[in-house]
């Protein structure tokens, strides 16, 4: 499956990168869909079997779900 995670900052969307990525998913930085908002402008677009969301850094906004079609299903949102 496919994913888009947003951050609070641009050093937490780096570090879930790399988390993802020694998991062994795919996960990429990119900007942040102009749909979808976070206050750094950056996201971690990732595919793998499921949300992983132990590799998310603390400052992790929100986690959704995307399909190919442009469309974001919210999966987990951070309230702290």
């Amino acid at each position: 499956m496919r994913f888009v995670a947003t951050f609070h900052t641009h050093l937490s969307a780096m570090r879930t990168q790399r988390a993802l990525s020694a998991a062994g998913a795919r996960a990429a930085l990119a900007p942040v869909p102009r749909r979808l908002s976070a206050s750094c402008g950056t996201c971690v677009r990732y595919e793998a079997e499921d949300a992983c969301l132990a590799c998310m850094d603390a400052d992790v906004d929100r986690v959704y779900a995307a399909d190919g079609a442009d469309g974001y299903e919210l999966l987990y949102e951070n309230r702290a």
